[in-house]
Parts: C-alpha cells; sequence; structure tokens
C-alpha cells in the first residue's frame, strides 16, 4: 500500500511517501511543498494544489492521510486534490499520531523523529542531518506511519 503522509502548512507543508508491506516500511519520497510569503493568499493555494497534484500523479497513492487542523485553509485544497485523483483521504489529531508512533499522545518533534528514524530507516536519518525545515516532512512521515499503524492494527511504536 502507497500512503501519502500530509503535515498542513501555508507556508511549508510536509509530504512523505511511504510503501507499507506487512510490518516493513519503505520512504519513497518526502520533502516540502512551499509558498512565497509575500504572495496572495490564493495564489499560495494555487501552488499547494498544483504541486499536490504533481505527487499525486508521480505516484498515485491509494491514501492521504493528513493532520487534522482545525485552522489550515489549504488542508481542503488537498483534499480537494486527493478527491479529483479518487484517492481516499484519512484525517488524524496530532494526539493520534503521537500515539501510533511514539507511544505517547504528547510526544514531541524530537520524540516522533526518533521514532521515524527508527522504523523508517537509512534514508530519513540522513535528511534529518542535512535538511532544513526537516520538521514538516518528518511529521508528514509520521502521519503516513500513523495511518498504516491503524489499518494493521496490534502494537505499533518499536
Amino acid at each position: 500500500m502507497l500512503i501519502l503522509g500530509i503535515d498542513p502548512g501555508t507556508a511549508t507543508t510536509g509530504y512523505g511517501i511511504i510503501r507499507s508491506s506487512s510490518n516493513l516500511f519503505e520512504v519513497l519520497e518526502f520533502g516540502l511543498i512551499t509558498t512565497d510569503k509575500d504572495g496572495t493568499p490564493g495564489k499560495r493555494l494555487e501552488n499547494i494544489y498544483l504541486e499536490m497534484t504533481r505527487i499525486l500523479k508521480k505516484f498515485s497513492p491509494d491514501v492521504m492521510a493528513i493532520e487534522k487542523l482545525f485552522f489550515a485553509a489549504n488542508q481542503g485544497v488537498m483534499i480537494f486534490a486527493a478527491a479529483k485523483y479518487k484517492i481516499e483521504v484519512a484525517e488524524y489529531a496530532p494526539g493520534t499520531i503521537k500515539k501510533e508512533v511514539a507511544g505517547n499522545g504528547r510526544a514531541d518533534k524530537k520524540m516522533i523523529q526518533k521514532a521515524i528514524r527508527k522504523v523508517l530507516g537509512a534514508k530519513v536519518r540522513s535528511a534529518a542531518k542535512k535538511k532544513t525545515h526537516f520538521d514538516n516532512a518528518a511529521d508528514a512521515l509520521a502521519v503516513a506511519l500513523c495511518h498504516a499503524y491503524r489499518i494493521r492494527g496490534g502494537d505499533n511504536h518499536g
């Protein structure tokens, strides 16, 4: 199963694509969708939509798992893009993601990143040392892992 994880943000949105098979996980790609901070809200949402459609076309994920936020305007644009390509959408509250991935619903970013590095391996460990804004991409990978864990059931964190 291919899972696209999304950490929504208007300035910087993290995304991560993982392949989930039994208890094995493979990172295919992760990164950031950035927008011009001086751009109009419409232009920023358009940029997010175009990047989302590029990612959806490239990978054709089975599901898009997105962090559920109450204030993210771009979340609707991403859900619309997924609907256009007939991709299932799963939404998870931040506490649910933290509990599934790190075993603690109040886990901080360091705990989340440690958990995803452990599960997803060297590709993520290497990138964590190099990339700025890795937090957003790491959060997106955590959302994807959360979905994989939820559909698999059982003990999920290490």
